[in-house]
């Protein structure tokens, strides 16, 4: 129970919870499916401002946010609705990356909420706070820059919404970076650098696997990913069973 309760806490104090909105309406919406993203969003942020005994401005935001994107495709036309579909989720990006960017000026950034519940009170006000805070809020904002702008290539430049490159992967590739990003820099002691890679681990064989099957890319290019993906697995098994040995060694 204690362990439940623990990973539950350390869930809840994670700026990437606070994201979690936004991050569900990015990966889903596409063609025929805006509704069911808005729907989904609007409660994953209901059940975050509902558990939290002081809403954070973050997930507060994001309640606002997706109540109006809710409301407005349940009441709009079907012409509205297919612009919805195809430019909603720039529209949500970009928001994160308004707020990310005014948080940072005002000298409070996003972040700040979550890392106080791991920070003794005592360096709230320090440099090295402010500065991790505003380090892995730029962080998140450049991920949801990357996904809008690789939505704004897939809508105006191919016409294709639910590209898989611009739809999916670059989105999914550039969240994954900043959440991994989010546990590593604020670590003390920091991990080696190569350890930001070992989420692209587990991404490289299934993204190789789905450019295969959706042939969004040449065929050598797709196997070249498993291929290196598999590779990549392999080196790092063998690093964590080393590391392991030497951690059992007196």
């Amino acid at each position: 129970m204690d362990g439940t309760a623990g990973w539950g806490a350390r869930l809840m104090n994670s700026s990437i919870t606070g994201m979690s909105p936004w991050i569900v309406f990015t990966l889903l919406l596409g063609p025929g499916r805006y509704e069911l993203a808005a729907w989904l969003a609007l409660a994953v942020a209901v059940v975050l401002v509902l558990v939290r005994h002081r809403p954070v401005f973050l997930e507060v935001a994001g309640l606002v946010l997706f109540a109006v994107l809710t409301v407005v495709g349940m009441i709009a036309p079907p012409e509205t609705l297919r612009w919805l579909e195809a430019y909603a989720n720039e529209v949500s990006d970009l928001a994160v990356v308004a707020l990310a960017v005014l948080s940072v000026a005002a000298r409070v950034p996003l972040t700040t909420p979550y890392a106080r519940r791991k920070v003794p009170r005592a360096f709230w006000h320090t440099p090295g706070f402010l500065r991790a805070n505003v380090v892995v809020t730029h962080a998140w904002s450049l991920a949801f820059l990357a996904a809008a702008l690789a939505g704004g290539v897939g809508d105006l430049v191919l016409h294709d919404p639910d590209n898989l490159w611009t739809a999916w992967l670059i989105p999914a590739s550039a969240l994954v970076t900043a959440m991994r990003f989010t546990e590593w820099y604020p670590a003390v002691p920091r991990p080696p650098v190569r350890s930001l890679l070992m989420p692209f681990v587990g991404l490289l064989i299934p993204m190789g696997v789905l450019v295969l099957v959706f042939d969004a890319a040449p065929r050598w290019f797709a196997v070249g990913l498993i291929i290196v993906g598999v590779i990549l697995a392999r080196a790092l098994r063998k690093e964590v069973a080393v590391a392991q040995q030497e951690g059992r060694e007196p």
